[in-house]
């Protein structure tokens, strides 16, 4: 199914932010939540860190080759466990129930070409996308994804490059993140211990209601870029991280009905 892209012209903006603007929570692989519950109000903006709207390439940047991984949902499968079987090596779902606020089981589907996350403001979801064996390994690379929202408000999402180890001061990258009636943010987390709610961010043009291309280039010890439909957005040089890490996203609990949806993935890693 052929969907518009927007061309938005985005402003990068330097904004004061907290851990998520989303009011989600960072959950570890062990299911227990590895990140305190942030805060919607703002923290010190780490240095380094470079707003920029310049070098816009022609087309979103990618690795070098074909991608390591790709998903593009196109398989239709019901909620409730056919999702999960059908995107099993694509897919790695928190566990029903985790926290008391993570259900992707009976929230997500796979229709009309798109990852369906509904939103009943009851339950969340959240979950790692790639392999089972290669999901939680990635030490630098490109990370991509098209997505939209319906509806949802008071509710939000964050995608994230999230240690492995579950240490937060190993470092976080968070694209797109924020609430579905606001702007797309774009944030660099500090990875100084005990510093780990500052970071450097920018709230874009971009909104959650039409379909964008996210994309994040990490190179580890020395940039992240942030690109909305191939527009470079956000430049960070500091605390950028050096272990591996997986790309997910988390999805609130809370906020009216809606749906978030996922039109296709793509990694370049090792």
């Amino acid at each position: 199914m052929l969907r518009t892209r927007s061309t938005k012209i985005l402003r990068a903006a330097i904004v004061l932010t907290a851990a998520a603007l989303a009011a989600l929570t960072v959950s570890a692989v062990s299911s227990a939540d590895a990140r305190p519950q942030p805060h919607p109000d703002g923290t010190a903006v780490v240095s380094g860190a470079t707003p920029t709207a310049s070098a816009t390439p022609a087309a979103p940047p990618t690795g070098d080759g074909p991608p390591t991984f790709a998903e593009d949902f196109d398989t239709p499968a019901a909620a409730g466990g056919a999702f999960a079987t059908t995107y099993a090596g694509s897919w790695q779902p928190y566990p029903d129930g985790m926290g008391g606020k993570y259900w992707s089981g009976p929230t997500v589907s796979a229709h009309d070409g798109y990852m369906d996350v509904a939103m009943d403001g009851k339950r969340g979801a959240a979950g790692t996308f790639g392999t089972p064996d290669g999901a939680w390994a990635h030490t630098g690379g490109v990370f991509s994804v098209r997505a939209r929202a319906i509806g949802g408000d008071g509710n939000g999402a964050a995608f994230m490059l999230w240690p492995t180890s579950d240490r937060w001061s190993d470092g976080e990258v968070d694209f797109p993140e924020g609430n579905f009636a606001g702007p797309v943010g774009a944030f660099v987390h500090s990875t100084v211990p005990g510093q780990e709610r500052q970071a450097a961010g920018l709230h874009t043009d971009a909104s959650w209601r039409d379909w964008h291309t996210y994309t994040t280039v990490w190179e580890p010890g020395r940039t992240v870029r942030f690109y909305v439909d191939a527009q470079l957005v956000f430049e960070a040089h500091d605390h950028v991280p050096t272990t591996p890490h997986r790309y997910m996203f988390q999805i609130g609990d809370w906020g009216a009905p809606g749906h978030l949806e996922i039109d296709w993935v793509r990694t370049w890693t090792d």
